[in-house]
């Protein structure tokens, strides 16, 4: 978050803050969001991907094809096929929706620690059967010891007090042989902990690769039709943090990819046997 208040301020006490505030935070940003934001049309809060592999959308769906490729590029090693299935941060519920009918799972629970975003989805997406939204905290998720198939992660960890303690509560929530994927952004020191972190939670890394050019791309595709959409939709006050948080072009986490002190990661794990 930054360029202007509160965008700057925002961004440095998050850099200065103690985890239980910076999750604080995240929380009153995204509370903020949802209320300022209730347009039908923006469901998904990525980045986007630029996939070589041609995926087949609806035409309802097409509109958000860089957003969906993110997600179905985290998720797409894995069979769902009548699989208990978590998504940790779910946002405005636009991901899950998609991998609920096109994937087929039995049951996908998304978890979002913003009320307003997880009363949203309920009400955007409540005749999916197979699909609900709860509010949840990711370092203390409600469900049962050793009961999902898949947890899966999307552009969503960066806010996190403690990733740590989420890392540890999927691994807890996973039957053995179940699968996380996860999908983020980190700078290089902070990835290598986590790569660790990953590791010493006991779960076998499957498969990992970097994808900041993909994502880089889309966000280049994107870059004026969010530009836009923030100028119709959102008051003149908060426009300046909306393109930030979206990643427009000559924003800090934009330029921080350019640079290469950022980079965007894909993780896909197992919980072993």
């Amino acid at each position: 978050m930054a360029m202007g208040f509160p965008a700057r301020v925002f961004a440095i006490i998050l850099r200065i803050s103690p985890g239980r505030v910076r999750n604080w935070m995240w929380r009153w940003w995204y509370q903020r969001l949802a209320k300022a934001h209730e347009r039908a049309d923006f469901r998904f809060m990525n980045y986007g991907y630029k996939d070589e592999e041609k995926l087949k959308l609806s035409k309802e769906d097409e509109p958000n094809r860089l957003f969906i490729q993110l997600y179905n590029m985290n998720i797409r090693d894995v069979d769902l096929k009548g699989k208990d299935v978590v998504e940790v941060g779910s946002g405005r519920g636009g991901g899950a929706s998609w991998i609920a009918k096109t994937y087929g799972p039995k049951k996908l629970i998304g978890f979002d620690f913003s009320k307003e975003a997880v009363k949203l989805s309920n009400e955007w997406y409540s005749s999916q059967t197979n699909l609900s939204f709860k509010e949840g905290n990711a370092e203390a998720l409600p469900l049962e010891d050793n009961s999902q198939d898949m947890i899966y992660n999307v552009e969503s960890s960066h806010c996190y007090g403690n990733v740590e303690a989420f890392v540890k509560e999927v691994y807890r929530v996973l039957r053995t042989g179940g699968n996380f994927c996860w999908t983020d952004f980190r700078d290089k020191p902070t990835m290598e902990k986590l790569h660790c972190i990953f590791q010493d939670s006991g779960f076998q890394i499957v498969s990992k690769r970097e994808i900041t050019s993909e994502v880089l791309v889309a966000l280049d595709e994107i870059n004026e039709s969010k530009v836009q959409g923030i100028k119709e939709s959102v008051p003149r006050s908060m426009r300046k943090s909306f393109e930030t948080f979206a990643g427009v072009q000559g924003t800090p986490v934009y330029e921080a990819f350019k640079a290469g002190n950022l980079h965007y990661h894909r993780y896909l794990m197992v919980k072993p046997e």
